[in-house]
């Protein structure tokens, strides 16, 4: 398919077609199969003609200054009252920064937005109310009043507008000049001056960047929410995340109240802590303990549970495996897996079997996690081990130890990261003794009246529940 270029009047050259990705957003002057930007196939549409601009040096308005004259101050991180997002933004919100918050529907992201709203418009940390300006294109002002109702987040100093237009949404932030925006969402607004309807690549990118504009005139802080695809990527061009200066992801199983608050892209912070949310009907709440979501409680031991320390960023969680064996009733014995990578418990299996003499070709196994949890860390295959040959010699492993290492194919237990951080949250939650792997620098400064021990091979920490 061939182009035609031409000089136009004004002297600017112009493109006879132009190819956009429906995707990301990358542009071609000719159809081509594969987007070069986000690799995809078949993505490329036309969109008709283009006008290419050249711009010339302009006065400048604010003379650039020497690195050691810039006022930092002013990008001092400023507290939103929910410690478990300030945990994950690295101290809590820049002035100016925008912020993209992305989940799949009913998440929660709306509920979570709401209470910071409020709880950063009464800036409790603070010396006066903030403004803050709730701008959403789901819902009306008078359905969001009744939630915040529900979840007690009513500020004096919160303002409600229902608004699709971007043009409007504007004009409300320049009448409000409100501290905090949150705009929910921005795939449901449209400017007037694009083509495309609301959620469209053009639309997408014309939204997010006025609202960052303004955001940075204004030194006004933004919060963004982003839908997702059903792969979990966030929905429209790939820009917006690069123009975006932090990237949220917010996740939760749909059976289960936890739910957990990621920073994928970071430019004030690191991008490796988590924050733990509870939802519940009465809102959402900070975790900042939620290692008893993941554990049961019993009076007694019970074969076939070990307790493991999992690392989430940089944030141990305690979690327990639970295992159970029965006599098989038929030729194939029935695998099943809730929780955990099945791949890696059929290995676990195996392993037990050729280098530990555990014999459990003749059993169904049922291996889960407890309250939901989602454990793929390869750190916890020490603990999937111990459930599985405790349930096997109905013999319960310690209350008061945690097990963590990784198990290779020929048996042996290979260091994995954090062993010392991960120990010292087994103690403060109560327990005393620990299986780790071993290694050669160790596991580091042992807590008081904790016992640890380093082991090199599966088959010991077998031999270790028939000494109990």
């Amino acid at each position: 398919m061939a182009t035609k270029t031409a000089k136009s009047a004004t002297g600017r050259s112009t493109t006879g077609q132009n190819f956009r990705c429906s995707e990301c957003g990358w542009t071609a002057v000719k159809w081509v199969g594969r987007c070069g930007e986000c690799q995809e196939w078949g993505t490329l549409e036309e969109v008709g003609t283009v006008v290419v601009r050249t711009t010339a040096a302009t006065t400048v308005v604010r003379p650039a200054q020497l690195i050691s004259e810039v006022d930092a101050s002013k990008a001092a991180h400023n507290l939103t009252g929910v410690p478990e997002l300030d945990r994950v933004l690295g101290g809590g919100m820049v002035p100016g920064a925008v912020i993209l918050l992305a989940g799949e529907p009913g998440v929660g992201k709306s509920t979570l937005l709401l209470d910071v709203a409020a709880k950063f418009a009464r800036n409790e940390h603070g010396q006066e109310p903030q403004k803050v300006l709730y701008l959403t294109g789901e819902e009306s002002a008078a359905q969001v009043k009744l939630r915040a109702e529900r979840i007690g987040a009513v500020a004096a100093t919160l303002y409600l507008g229902a608004e699709t237009d971007l043009g409007t949404a504007l004009g409300q932030v320049e009448a409000v000049q409100p501290a905090l925006l949150i705009v929910d969402s921005v795939q449901t607004f449209a400017s007037a001056m694009v083509d495309g309807s609301a959620g469209g690549v053009s639309q997408v990118r014309e939204v997010a960047a006025s609202l960052i504009a303004a955001a940075k005139r204004l030194n006004m802080t933004t919060l963004l929410v982003g839908h997702v695809t059903k792969d979990g990527s966030i929905a429209g061009p790939r820009l917006l995340e690069h123009l975006v200066d932090v990237v949220c992801q917010f996740d939760g199983e749909r059976h289960s109240r936890l739910r957990l608050l990621r920073a994928v892209k970071n430019r004030y912070g690191q991008t490796d802590e988590v924050g733990c949310f509870d939802l519940t009907d009465d809102g959402i709440q900070g975790l900042a303990d939620p290692s008893g979501l993941f554990t049961t409680r019993t009076k007694h031991p019970v074969p076939g549970t070990c307790l493991t320390v999992t690392m989430e960023g940089r944030r141990p969680l305690l979690a327990e495996v639970q295992a159970l064996l029965t006599t098989s009733m038929g030729s194939s014995p029935r695998r099943t897996v809730s929780g955990l990578d099945s791949t890696r418990v059929g290995m676990l299996l195996a392993v037990l079997q050729q280098r530990a003499g555990v014999r459990l070709d003749a059993d169904d196994s049922y291996v889960a996690t407890v309250g939901g949890a989602r454990l793929t860390e390869p750190a916890i295959d020490l603990a999937v081990a111990l459930a599985i040959a405790s349930a096997k010699i109905n013999r319960p492993v310690h209350q008061k130890m945690v097990a963590f290492g990784e198990v290779g194919l020929a048996g042996e237990v290979r260091p994995v990261p954090g062993i010392n951080q991960r120990i010292h949250e087994a103690y403060r939650l109560g327990f005393t003794h620990a299986l780790v792997p071993a290694s050669e620098s160790g596991p580091g400064v042992i807590p008081p009246n904790f016992t640890v021990k380093q082991i090199e091979h599966v088959a010991e920490a077998t031999e270790l529940l028939l000494q109990v």
